[in-house]
């Protein structure tokens, strides 16, 4: 089948990465751009290109796809991750409070001026923490169930939200405060080569491992008994899901902000085109979710003068076509 064939998973970011470096608001003709392109590579002729031209392409077009692209991958395929380990269709990749986590740190550190290197790395700590800190709630009650474990995330991510609106009602109204609300509402109108470096070793990496063990995934969703008599220690394997999911959401939420609905919306479609077989589901997942981020930041910095964050953008359309999923009765096995 052609959507579970490796040349259209790649085909499909890579045209959407392509096409994106095109859409912009520094104008300039495809054919220059292309040009631009191939003598990069020292293919073609080259020629005398302006310097302006350069920097928008490589220092501010590039990279901010290719964050895109990565933090599209990567919430996308956590949320299919959650979906698979909790066995509930309902679960995202924001469930045991990486978000909120993420949100707390950012802000405070936005509330103390530090730098965006410093915002992100408070953002990541502080995502890693909550998630820590759901697991150890949910040892309170001497179990790690995903019962016990998604009522925990859900304690924390509302403890850490109460906290981020703490933090708002203190802020400076007319600097802080529209800082902290622009950083909550995602956007990669930041996005330098710099975060680059930052980013995408945790998440190429978090990613790729997710991919290589899609196929344990099947175990452990056929139920907890049947994968224990098949010889796989749940708690370890799903401690270390979470774990790689973690890192990809804390990276992703850390560089992009709080951008929902992704974890949740593309791994249903996913499901709905290939099945809920994980050795298929992941993979067009991983596809989809950086081909739909990219696409929706092309959306965000030309839909108006005034870049639109990308978190309005996903909710918009995101929640709506959630609607119409669950209005047709989308099977979960």
């Amino acid at each position: 089948m052609l959507l579970r064939s490796k040349f259209f998973l790649v085909l499909m970011p890579l045209a959407a990465v392509i096409l994106s470096l095109f859409i912009g608001k520094y104008q300039a003709d495809a054919a220059t751009i292309v040009s631009l392109l191939l003598s990069k590579l020292n293919i073609g002729p080259g020629g005398d290109f302006s310097v302006n031209l350069e920097t928008a392409i490589f220092q501010v077009r590039l990279p901010r796809i290719l964050m895109a692209l990565l933090v599209g991958m990567s919430l996308s395929v956590s949320g299919a991750v959650f979906q698979g380990v909790f066995r509930n269709p309902l679960v995202s990749d924001h469930i045991l409070g990486v978000s909120n986590g993420a949100s707390l740190g950012a802000a405070a550190a936005i509330l103390w001026g530090a730098s965006i290197a410093g915002v992100q790395l408070a953002a990541f700590i502080s995502g890693m923490l909550a998630v820590g800190l759901t697991y150890s709630v949910s040892r309170i009650y001497k179990t790690t169930s995903t019962l016990t474990l998604v009522l925990s995330g859900i304690i924390v991510g509302g403890f850490f939200s109460a906290l981020v609106s703490l933090l708002k009602s203190i802020a400076d109204p007319l600097d802080k405060m529209p800082a902290i609300v622009f950083w909550l509402m995602g956007s990669f109108a930041k996005i330098s080569s710099v975060d680059l470096k930052f980013a995408v070793p945790i998440m190429v990496s978090a990613v790729f491992v997710l991919w290589l063990v899609r196929w344990r995934l099947n175990i452990l969703a056929v139920g907890e008994e049947d994968a224990k008599s098949l010889g796989m220690n749940t708690e370890v394997f799903r401690f270390g899901l979470v774990v790689l999911c973690t890192l990809a959401t804390s990276s992703a939420v850390a560089v992009s902000g709080v951008i929902g609905w992704v974890g949740l919306v593309v791994p249903h479609v996913a499901r709905i085109l290939v099945g809920p077989d994980h050795k298929d589901l992941i993979p067009l997942s991983i596809s989809l979710g950086g081909t739909y981020m990219v696409l929706m930041d092309d959306l965000a910095r030309s839909l108006t003068t005034a870049e639109v964050s990308i978190g309005i953008l996903t909710a918009i359309i995101g929640a709506p076509f959630f609607a119409y999923l669950l209005r047709k009765g989308t099977s979960w096995s």
